[in-house]
């Protein structure tokens, strides 16, 4: 890391424990729930969090192979050698355990009996909720956000709307350096600013491709895997196009699709769908990819310092990445599936627009609308900390919906201060997510 570049980046909790924001929520399920579950992306912090919230229930980490192999291969004694009150390490190394620690929930009705974690999400989800439905609370736990990497109270999900962002003007702080934060990315352990940012991501990479990919799909190769998360980390922010990562790694498209649906599975990358109201006939219906976490698209994409970085040509889409990203967690740390509540739109009706004096037409985008309570909130991304109102002109195409209504909406980039830019338009700086 260049240190000309990063010297204010000073992380203001750098302790051994980051205070998590989903901490309340974890404690307040494990009160009413006989077994909680949190999920989540390798090395978010699942284990650290869980151990040091429930220091008495005995620890089992089950991706030790000797471990492992014991509850794989004899389930019940397993159960007995480890009874409750037990926390459970990366279960899904162990997914016939989920009938057994059901057949435990159902002899008592004593709550907190069981805390499971594990790195891949949708398969977990899935076989938790088959095999111990009512009797498990599933929480995802997402890399550091902003907030909790500047040791902020605040923990509400992230609306544009002047109340929110009045309730937020006491914790927001403006970051000393936010691209170094963006490079560094958002797991724990990259927190200490003296772990090597390289060597961390190619450990990352490595065991990720030898743990989680051989596990959930027989990969032949595990270069071919490396070049398509390469390719997918170049497209993080863009509509998704199967068939041009296949032409670039050399595969079909059903392929990339499957090895798509595993980045996802694990949490690497977020699909975000596209808003298709059967009124808005001129809609793209492709969704957009996310990398969860901005340090590692740069590891996969070589951006090796946070100034080539801010400066390169991947800038607005890491940026964007970055928001996107943050404004997820706000959400998943209140227990909130977002997957019901955020969208994008992007259609072939054309607006227009003026630049370096030049007038021209484009399709009309909104990088992200936020529905709450029948009320559509469109977003706007800029990494500029200069705005203006034209830059949401496509913002009114939310009102051929009639049955939703348009609310406040929002242009976030890297402006100083929130200001309003019209009636319905807020400027608000990335610190305010």
């Amino acid at each position: 890391m260049n240190s000309g570049f990063v010297d204010t980046f000073v992380l203001v909790i750098y302790m051994n424990y980051i205070k998590r924001s989903i901490e309340d929520l974890v404690k307040s399920s494990d009160k009413t729930f006989k077994c909680v579950l949190v999920t989540g992306a390798r090395q978010t912090g699942k284990s650290t969090m869980l151990k040091a919230l429930f220091p008495d229930k005995k620890y089992v980490p089950i991706d030790d192979p000797f471990i492992e192999d014991q509850a794989n291969e004899n389930p019940n004694m397993f159960m007995m050698l480890n009874p409750p009150p037990a926390f459970y390490d990366e279960v899904q190394r162990a997914p016939g355990l989920f009938r057994f620690i059901k057949i435990k929930c159902d002899e008592s009705d004593k709550r907190g009996q069981f805390c499971l974690s594990g790195s891949q999400p949708l398969e977990l989800m899935e076989s938790a909720s088959e095999s111990l439905s009512g009797r498990v609370s599933i929480i995802e736990l997402a890399g550091l956000s902003l907030r909790e990497i500047q040791g902020s109270p605040f923990n509400e999900p992230f609306v544009p709307t002047m109340e929110h962002v009045q309730r937020r003007s006491g914790s927001a702080k403006a970051p000393d350096n936010l691209w170094a934060i963006i490079h560094r990315g958002s797991y724990p352990e990259l927190q200490n600013p003296d772990l090597d940012w390289s060597a961390f991501f190619s450990s990352y990479v490595k065991t990720y491709l030898e743990r989680d990919v051989r596990k959930l799909s027989a990969v032949q190769d595990l270069d071919d895997f490396r070049r398509f998360m390469v390719a997918v980390a170049a497209r993080t922010g863009q509509m998704l196009n199967y068939a041009n990562i296949a032409d670039e790694i050399s595969k079909d498209a059903m392929t990339v699709k499957k090895w798509m649906s595993i980045l996802e599975a694990s949490g690497i990358v977020y699909l975000l769908e596209p808003y298709t109201p059967s009124v808005m006939k001129k809609a793209i219906k492709t969704p957009k990819v996310y990398f969860r976490d901005t340090g590692l698209a740069a590891y996969l994409t070589r951006w090796l310092t946070p100034e080539a970085l801010a400066y390169g040509a991947m800038s607005g889409a890491m940026f964007e990445t970055f928001v996107i990203s943050e404004i997820l967690k706000s959400y998943s740390n209140r227990g909130i599936d977002y997957r019901y509540c955020v969208s994008y739109y992007r259609g072939r009706d054309k607006k227009k627009v003026r630049k370096d004096g030049q007038e021209y037409e484009t399709e009309s985008e909104i990088d992200l609308i936020i529905e709450e309570n029948g009320t559509l909130y469109p977003i706007e991304i800029k990494q500029s900390p200069a705005v203006t109102a034209d830059e949401a002109s496509a913002f009114t195409v939310l009102d051929k919906v009639e049955e939703k209504r348009r609310g406040m909406g929002a242009i976030i980039c890297t402006c100083p201060q929130p200001n309003l830019l019209r009636d319905n338009l807020l400027q608000l700086p990335v610190y305010y997510i």
